[in-house]
């Protein structure tokens, strides 16, 4: 059974217990607001309700929350951890003082990942004695119904870290990753950028609405890609595979890209019209609920994926 601690309790840390304790690790706690890792205990019940309705967690609560330990300091939280998973706010300094800590406080071979959205680990572990074991293991949110994570190493991270922890990862059901090197955004944000640009340009310039953006990937290109990447998909769309969908269209995105040059300005006069047209659609009093939607219909999601891998084949 893997020990794992996890450091900092908010929205990633507490996703990133339910994932540990589903995948059978033993799990602690810890927060520089005492209060806020006490809350994760209180969180976890109704989760796993709703997991266990999905058909997506067999194991009952008490036997997980049993195996669930909330610790007064750092450096009991860490002491006896395999892996220990970082979720304190993005601030290189802090990351940093944070890093220094960890590296002192636990066993030589313990991982050290940081779940950092945006923070390279070439800055985050510079000069750190223990840099070798240390990564960032960056997660979708939330991690226990989004599998995919990414592993980005630094320069100084050991090749055997990165496959023990791919390896790890994907014994607690999630998907890896696993990056080469370092780069600006990582791999889901520069993919997830890419798209967002596109979006906020098509209503920057008045080409569609922002309703029929998200219409456009939620009843269109997402329903390929909720089992298929984009690599998958276009190698499908084409009688000859990817090379004769490359020769079919590959002009046409040319003149697409140079058609509608320059990144548009996220937060200039669109933005306002975005978020007009997302409060139409849900009042910001209600998104705490819709995120439990969400939850919910991922769940269904999953299972529907699961079962249609069992009789159609993966």
């Amino acid at each position: 059974m893997t020990r794992v601690a996890i450091i900092g309790c908010g929205l990633i840390g507490r996703a990133w217990a339910i994932s540990f304790l589903r995948g059978g690790c033993e799990v602690t706690l810890w927060d520089a607001k005492a209060d806020v890792a006490r809350s994760v205990r209180e969180f976890l019940p109704d989760i796993f309700e709703n997991l266990r309705g999905s058909g997506l967690l067999e194991e009952d609560t008490d036997s997980i929350l049993a195996r669930l330990r909330v610790c007064d300091t750092l450096q009991e939280c860490v002491s006896e951890a395999e892996h220990v998973q970082e979720n304190t706010p993005e601030e290189i300094n802090s990351k940093r003082a944070i890093f220094a800590q960890l590296d002192a406080a636990t066993k030589p071979e313990t991982v050290l990942a940081s779940s950092t959205s945006a923070l390279l680990p070439s800055a985050m572990f510079e000069g750190l004695a223990g840099a070798a074991r240390c990564l960032v293991v960056h997660p979708i949110n939330p991690p226990y119904l989004v599998p995919a994570v990414e592993i980005v190493p630094g320069p100084d991270t050991s090749a055997d870290v990165v496959s023990r922890t791919a390896e790890f990862m994907t014994s607690l059901g999630q998907a890896p990753i696993v990056m080469n090197k370092e780069v600006d955004g990582f791999l889901m944000n520069r993919l997830q950028g890419a798209l967002l640009d596109e979006a906020f340009r098509l209503v920057e310039e008045g080409y569609a609405s922002a309703e029929d953006v998200d219409i456009g990937i939620r009843d269109g290109l997402a329903l390929r890609w909720a089992f298929m990447g984009p690599f998958e998909t276009i190698d499908l769309n084409a009688p000859g595979g990817v090379r004769d969908y490359v020769n079919r269209y590959a002009q046409m995105y040319d003149g697409v890209n140079t058609a509608i040059p320059g990144r548009p300005n996220w937060t200039g006069p669109v933005l306002d019209k975005v978020e007009a047209a997302r409060r139409v659609r849900l009042d910001e009093t209600q998104l705490a609920e819709r995120q439990a939607w969400r939850d919910r219909r991922l769940m269904a999601l999953i299972e529907h994926k699961n079962k249609a891998n069992k009789e159609f084949g993966s």
